[in-house]
């Protein structure tokens, strides 16, 4: 068979532990027999980031902007265990942060629906993809303690050097607590547009959700910069499209959000759609079965999976032993950045071969053969437990038959 061929390289990013092998894995099963694989490699493993001093990371972060697609394997963020554990010179951030930063990056996840694996909420028919604004509010914030009998202000000093002042409270009977925390008009506006411009990739309707009736001028600029720029760029494009975008309450959105068959994006802030994706993945099955892509407003794709490294999958590894690991949505994030670089290129070989792979993913878990996470989840009654690579050439199986 001769190997599709690409026009433009993808950046790959390379990672860590379990992650790291799955990735070889499904690179010599499912994707070099193929396709002329053409990508500009980086290798975000910790030892490497560690070596680089972790210039490699924001390296691989300007080449996406270079190239306009990148799929990212599991990182280690390293913690004081991973300190000693990897000999490091310090303790590196997480890359995934660091790359959001670089892109000025919105993160959207979703969950991969099969037979077999039923959502928790019996409404749930379609997927609920949550877009999370990766900047500011809680992590980013300023906190301190505070001693009985002080007084917390908060305190603006403008441009020619006055002050504006705003009583936080007056600690007169009780020892607290104050944190402070802010947001960027210019990153909201990211933000926005990252999310309108991915709901009109998808055709998908998209919620936004704050509490501005309690917070009056933080939530409320939210829901401002949002709709002025709908109005202003999107709205006659949505309308071409067919979809809708709603503004409305957290609370009310999460009402909706449980009362509904699903199949649309809800816009979050940062610390609101870190909560809501892992309920959202856990609602429907497994964080293992979730895509992730961070978008940024000028159109540039990172996919990556929405789980960690699978540390103790891969020290079972390390000893010879057999490993049952879900490489779903690793897979999912190969087949998301093939087929963006596909539509880019107006290379639709690449595109229909993306398809494919996926489909033949779904069908091998939904022919019964599956890793142990999900074989726990699943209640289809003729199921088989296999391990890690048994599951992707299952896969090559049926993605051998579908291209013929």
């Amino acid at each position: 068979m001769e190997k599709i061929q690409m026009k433009t390289p993808l950046v790959e990013m390379d990672g860590d532990e379990m992650t790291r092998i799955i990735w070889k894995m499904i690179k010599d099963i499912l994707l070099l027999p193929y396709v002329d694989l053409k990508t500009e490699y980086y290798d975000l493993g910790l030892e490497h980031r560690n070596e680089t001093d972790d210039q490699v990371t924001l390296d691989s972060a300007e080449a996406t902007k270079k190239y306009g697609v990148a799929v990212k394997c599991a990182t280690i963020t390293p913690n004081a265990a991973r300190m000693t554990e990897y000999n490091l010179k310090e303790m590196w951030k997480s890359p995934n942060g660091t790359i959001r930063a670089a892109l000025d990056g919105t993160v959207f996840r979703s969950p991969i629906l099969v037979k077999g694996i039923t959502p928790y909420i019996p409404t749930w028919k379609k997927p609920i993809c949550i877009a999370r604004h990766a900047y500011g509010d809680v992590y980013k914030n300023t906190e301190m303690l505070v001693q009985q009998g002080s007084k917390a202000e908060l305190c603006v000093t403008k441009p020619d050097g006055t002050e504006e002042r705003s009583l936080i409270h007056d600690f007169g009977k009780s020892d607290g607590i104050i944190q402070g925390i802010h947001n960027l008009d210019s990153s909201i506006g990211s933000f926005a547009r990252a999310c309108f411009n991915y709901a009109l990739d998808q055709k998908l309707d998209l919620w936004f959700a704050t509490k501005d009736t309690i917070s009056k001028k933080y939530d409320h600029r939210f829901k401002d910069i949002f709709q002025q720029i709908f109005d202003s760029e999107y709205k006659e494009k949505f309308e071409a499209a067919g979809i809708t975008y709603f503004y409305t309450l957290i609370d009310d959105a999460v009402a909706r959000v449980i009362r509904s068959e699903g199949g649309y994006i809800w816009a979050c802030k940062n610390y609101d759609g870190d909560v809501m994706s892992d309920m959202i993945a856990t609602a429907f099955g497994s964080l293992a079965m979730m895509t992730s892509v961070l978008v940024s407003p000028d159109g540039v794709y990172e996919y990556e999976a929405a789980h960690g490294t699978v540390q103790r999958h891969y020290y079972k590894h390390l000893k010879g032993e057999v490993t049952s690991t879900n490489s779903v949505a690793t897979l999912f994030a190969w087949t998301g950045a093939l087929r963006k670089r596909g539509e880019l290129d107006g290379t639709p070989a690449l595109c229909d071969f993306a398809d494919k792979l996926e489909k033949a993913t779904i069908q091998t878990i939904e022919d019964g053969v599956m890793t142990g996470d999900l074989y726990l989840l699943s209640t289809l009654e003729n199921k088989t437990k296999v391990s890690t690579e048994e599951f992707l050439r299952e896969v090559d199986k049926r993605l051998a038959a579908m291209i013929g």
